[in-house]
Formats: C-alpha cells, sequence, structure tokens
C-alpha cells in the first residue's frame, strides 16, 4: 500500500515513512494535522520498507524512514535523527520455515537448493540473516507481506518475517526456525537496530534539528494518548485487531525512540562493525552519523 498526505505549510520537506503500526503510530499527530508543523509543508508518502529503502537510494526523499542496513551504504548523504528509531530488545525479524523440523542445511550435491523469502536486499532482516545463515539457500526478495502466504502455500522453504507477522505466524500454520533478533543479542549483547529516520546532510543542522521537533511533537501526542493514534494505524494496517496494532506499538516504540542515546548509538557502531564484516572488506567500514 502507498499514500501522500500533506500537511501545513511554509518550506517544503519531502517525508517517506512506512504503513506499519510503529510509524502511523509516531506520525499521526503529525498524519492529522493535530500538531505544529514547525514552518515546513509535508509531503508525506507512506510506503513498504523495500520501497523506502530504494527510494532513499535513489535520492526521492528528504527524511525518510529506512532500514539502518540500507543507511550503510548512504553514510556520506544522510544523518540518523536521533528521533523515530525502532531499537530494543526481542524485537527481531523471525526465520519461518513451511514444515516444521526444517533448518538451512546449505548447498548438498544431489540435493534441489532450499529458497529463503526476504523482505528486500537492504533490510536489516537480510542482514541478519546473511550474518547467521550465510550462504545456506536461495535467497528471493518480496514485500513483507506476501512472505507469510507464500510459505503457506508452499512456495518456499523459509521466510525471514517482519512486522506483526511475529504475532500471527502460528495462527498461518508456520514454524518458527529462529529468533534472529536473539541471535543478535546474544552475539552483541545490544538492542537491535532495526531501522530509523535519516535526513539528508544537504538540508544542515539547524533544519535538521526543526523537522526532528516536529516529529518529537507527534510522537509525544501519540505517547499520552495511544488511543488517539489508532484512526491512522488502522488505516494502514491491513484489517489487523487493535490489540495487535497495540502490541506492535508495545513492541517498537519504547524510550530509544524518543531518542537513540548512548546506548542506540552503540548499536548502531555495533551494526557498521558486523555488516562490515559480513562483507569480508578490507575497507574501514562506513560511520552512520547520529544528529
Amino acid at each position: 500500500m502507498s499514500d501522500r498526505v500533506r500537511v501545513g505549510s511554509g518550506e517544503k520537506m519531502h517525508l517517506a515513512i512506512s504503513t506499519c503500526p510503529n510509524d502511523t503510530f509516531a506520525f499521526a499527530a503529525l498524519l492529522e494535522g493535530r500538531v505544529d508543523t514547525g514552518g515546513f509543508e509535508f509531503d508525506i508518502d507512506l510506503l513498504d520498507i523495500d520501497q523506502l529503502n530504494h527510494g532513499l537510494i535513489d535520492g526521492q526523499f528528504d527524511v525518510a524512514k529506512t532500514s539502518f542496513h540500507a543507511a550503510l551504504s548512504l553514510t556520506e548523504d544522510v544523518v540518523v535523527l536521533p528521533v523515530g528509531s525502532a531499537l530494543g530488545f526481542g524485537v527481531g525479524p523471525l526465520l519461518l520455515a513451511s514444515k516444521a523440523g526444517e533448518v538451512p542445511r546449505g548447498v548438498s550435491a544431489g540435493e534441489n537448493p532450499q529458497l529463503t523469502l526476504c523482505p528486500g536486499e537492504h533490510t536489516t532482516a537480510k542482514l541478519l540473516f546473511d550474518l547467521f545463515y550465510p550462504n545456506t539457500t536461495d535467497v528471493e526478495h518480496v514485500v513483507f507481506s506476501d512472505i507469510m502466504p507464500r510459505l503457506s502455500a508452499g512456495t518456499a522453504d523459509f521466510g525471514v518475517c517482519i512486522h506483526e507477522g511475529r504475532f500471527t505466524y502460528e495462527q498461518s500454520g508456520l514454524h518458527c526456525v529462529a529468533d534472529l533478533g536473539q541471535l543478535w543479542e546474544s552475539a552483541t549483547g545490544c538492542p537491535l537496530p532495526l531501522g530509523g529516520l535519516v535526513m539528508r546532510v544537504q538540508h544542515g543542522a539547524e533544519v535538521m534539528r526543526r523537522v526532528s521537533d516536529v516529529i518529537s511533537r507527534s510522537l509525544a501526542v501519540s505517547r499520552a494518548d495511544p488511543q488517539t493514534a489508532l484512526p491512522a494505524m488502522r488505516r494502514y494496517a491491513q484489517a489487523m485487531e487493535d490489540s495487535v496494532l497495540m502490541q506492535h506499538v508495545d513492541l517498537y516504540v519504547n524510550d530509544w525512540t524518543v531518542d537513540l542515546g548512548t546506548v542506540g548509538r552503540d548499536s548502531l557502531r555495533k551494526l557498521t562493525e558486523l555488516a562490515g564484516q559480513s562483507r569480508k572488506s578490507e575497507e574501514r567500514p562506513p560511520v552512520l552519523r547520529v544528529l
């Protein structure tokens, strides 16, 4: 699903966020014109995470929610805003199987290769799969909402499931092979940095701070009265029950969403380090800058 909303008046700013409940929760007040827009006119696109990653890489947005894995390829062009991140313990993607007891086995002579569905080549979910299950299966990238239906239909062996699917996969008769977030936590001791808001460096620090303040105000409104965010969340949530929407918010919206802080910055450094190791490059890994 994609949509565009225009709010405010003044300096134009192209903002893109995901349709996931944690983003629509954080941006509900802004989407509905219930906060001061700080002198900006926001054109807000709501897109799938893979569309966000590719759009950002193609230079389409001034500010965008993106996978931190994608942001690693844009370290010269963007700065991470301190507000709006999805980061925490117990928030990682799940590696699901269509059949009980199946695990990625690698390629063996005489055996058909297994297939894993991932939600996009630049997603942090794909990076985690590469870190913990390197070179084990073929990979196909699909829209995240197609992964569980494809597994249920038996057209793939495994899928890296993100967002609300971690709450509903058992209802679809699927099986958890591994919690990739738990593997990350065991390996690093850090909360998992899934994605965050980035802004193009051309705008300068003052404009970045003003935009951050607008987003912080919107998030504060929803945190003060979560029920006010439900209409916006329902609009983009593919008919999820309110209880599942709020489970999603409880999991992905926390104090690190309000401000990354020292712990969040440390987690981004660890992600940078491990991503560099996974590429087996002798070059120094890129550094994600935080406003």
